[in-house]
Parts: structure tokens; sequence; C-alpha cells
């Protein structure tokens, strides 16, 4: 992971303002840095901090699934996902799938606003970092030897 990051920007509908805030509040240090998003959200970002976004469907749209196939891809470095836990979202599998592959593929991932403070107030974030990939083959030989 290299010093300047590769950010995914995902919020639900009751915390895309909050979202937005938070990168308003730390703009100086995410204008150094390549933002990614889901559509709605990539759309209130750009007006807020008047910075350019890269902009992928809506979430419900495969928007999220979008952004977890670029974290497979190697192409996403952190993962800040402001998402409702009180509200009960129809593509909730897709959101699931989402916080699983970031987890799996081993990026920073803040659910609110506190640990989104933590990640980019870490004195690892505009560093480059060496972070550690799933072993496929390890996992692979695990399975096998459970069947066999």
């Amino acid at each position: 992971m290299e010093a300047k990051k590769r950010i995914a920007l995902i919020a639900h509908d009751n915390k895309k303002y909050e979202l937005a805030e938070w990168a308003v509040h730390n703009k100086d240090i995410l204008s150094n840095h390549e933002l990614f998003a889901t559509g709605t959200t990539g759309t209130v970002l750009e007006e807020a901090l008047k910075q350019s976004v890269r902009k992928y469907k809506s979430g419900p749209l495969g928007g999220d699934q979008q952004i977890g196939a670029l974290i497979v891809e190697g192409q996403i470095d952190i993962l800040i996902f402001f998402w409702d836990p009180m509200e009960a979202l129809p593509h909730d599998p897709d959101i699931k799938a989402l916080l699983r592959i970031g987890a799996v593929w081993n990026i920073p991932l803040a659910c609110d606003r506190a640990t989104a403070d933590f990640i980019i107030s870490s004195p690892l974030f505009g560093k480059p970092y060496k972070r550690m990939l799933p072993d496929y083959e390890a996992y692979k030989n695990r399975e096998i030897k459970k069947k066999g």
C-alpha cells in the first residue's frame, strides 16, 4: 500500500451527510488521496469537497459489489462505510458481503465516525504500509484436510 491511499467512501441514506461532514472536516488530508464512492454518496461528496470522486452504481444497484470487486483486485486500500445499523435495508446481503471482503483482504475498515477518525489520524495513514494478504493456498489446503 503506497503513501497515497485509494479510499472507498460509502454511506447509507441516513448517514450521507454525516460522512460528508466528516470528509469536509478532513478535506486537507483527503485531497492528497484518490476517492471512490457508490452513486449518490459520491455526488454528495463531490459537492461537499469540491474534489473529484470516482463514482460507481448506487449500493442497491450493485455499487457495493463493485467496490468489493475493487478491494479483491487490490484497487482499494481503505473502506470508510457509514452504515445505518438502525435501518433494515433490502440489500443487506450485499452490505455484509462488502464488509466480509474488506475483512478477508485485510484493509482498514471504518463503519462509524470514531473509527474513521482513528484511521485517518493514524501515523500509518500517510506512509507506505505492507498489509498481509489472504493466503488462498493455505486456506484451500485447510479445507481439504477438514474433508479428507
